[in-house]
């Protein structure tokens, strides 16, 4: 009897502590049902409407400025600087002095020359009224005559020398910092300064041979320089005829006005070069584009909820990616917050 008693008790104890622990268990859930859904709440996130809009796709090269003109200035004679006529930066115009040089030794030889070329015209007059009197042979009037227009050429040749004493501006434009001094002697070895025509700029190129075709002269250009935020129109002018076996490109030539003297030659320029432009293109934030091992994909809002989606993208500009297909216009894209997201997750949407 004692231990039907016994063994009555501690069933009594099992039940009571079994009732104990799923009273814990089921407290415990209510207790956390709240919690699971408070960490369930929607995401906060970037979103935006795409819509077809018109786009330009663009080659980006890299070209160089060049001076629309530009020379070394260097003598075409020996001599001794008598004066310089230019400021070093400076500009000067078309056919301007820039310097000169002695020119004592010519100017006598050439007062020598025609000293000889009066008597030789002298003789030559009274060899031509001796023929006609028949006094002397024709022979003899030849060599007269030869010796007059020979003094002739001696004083055009001197006459072309002195002229090279003279150096003037080929074309107007600016000149550089100069080698030489007032007094000092040069040669035609000499470089005296650069001279540089800027109010124009060359701007030269190279585009791919697969888009050669698509090269025509008078087209413009877009390009801006290191260091300037603005960009610059150019219009190509000249068409190189070949295509470079080294590197299979097409040079190209394109002329920009330098008004503002803004741009100098020798700096790099990255040119923007027009292919296609569309009115239709779907360009979506490079932010929103996520890469994964089979390619890219986006989420976009559907029913409050972000969902997963396939692309495939074509061209890219420095914000923005074109996409070719799996979107369609009117879609809503989730642009900001979507590296942590998976698809189905509940989202709100805050539009941009």
């Amino acid at each position: 009897m004692k231990n039907i008693l016994t063994k009555s008790l501690l069933f009594v104890a099992a039940a009571l502590l079994v009732g104990l622990i799923v009273y814990r268990i089921n407290t415990n859930k209510k207790n956390d049902a709240p919690r699971e859904r408070a960490g369930k709440s929607a995401l906060t996130v970037g979103a935006k409407v795409i819509q077809p809009q018109q786009f330009s796709e663009e080659l980006s090269l890299s070209g160089s400025l060049e001076a629309n003109e530009q020379i070394t200035i260097q003598p075409e004679i020996s001599g001794l600087v008598v004066s310089i006529n230019f400021q070093e930066g400076a500009m000067v115009a078309k056919g301007q002095v820039l310097l000169t040089l002695n020119d004592a030794e010519l100017q006598a030889q050439l007062n020598q020359v025609k000293t000889q070329n009066n008597l030789a015209l002298e003789n030559n007059r009274r060899a031509k009224l001796l023929l006609e009197k028949e006094a002397i042979s024709r022979e003899e009037y030849e060599s007269a005559n030869a010796t007059y227009r020979s003094s002739l050429a001696q004083i055009q040749l001197i006459q072309a020398q002195l002229s090279k004493t003279v150096i003037r501006a080929p074309f107007s434009g600016i000149v550089g910092l100069r080698n030489i001094s007032k007094g000092g002697y040069i040669t035609p070895a000499t470089v005296v300064a650069q001279l540089v025509n800027v109010d124009q700029l060359k701007v030269t190129f190279s585009i791919p041979e697969k888009y050669a075709s698509k090269v025509q002269k008078g087209q413009n250009i877009q390009f801006n320089v290191d260091g300037s935020r603005d960009r610059h129109t150019a219009k190509i002018y000249a068409i190189e005829p070949t295509i470079q076996t080294d590197s299979r490109t097409l040079q190209v030539k394109a002329l920009a006005p330098n008004t503002w003297k803004k741009l100098m030659p020798g700096q790099f320029a990255t040119v923007n070069f027009p292919l296609e432009a569309t009115d239709n293109s779907l360009l979506i934030p490079s932010e929103a584009l996520i890469p994964i091992q089979n390619g890219k994909k986006v989420f976009l809002y559907k029913n409050g909820k972000a969902k997963e989606v396939l692309v495939q993208i074509g061209s890219r500009t420095k914000d923005d990616v074109v996409i070719v297909s799996g979107m369609q216009a009117g879609d809503t894209l989730l642009t900001t917050g979507v590296m942590t997201l998976k698809d189905g997750a509940e989202v709100t949407v805050k539009f941009r």
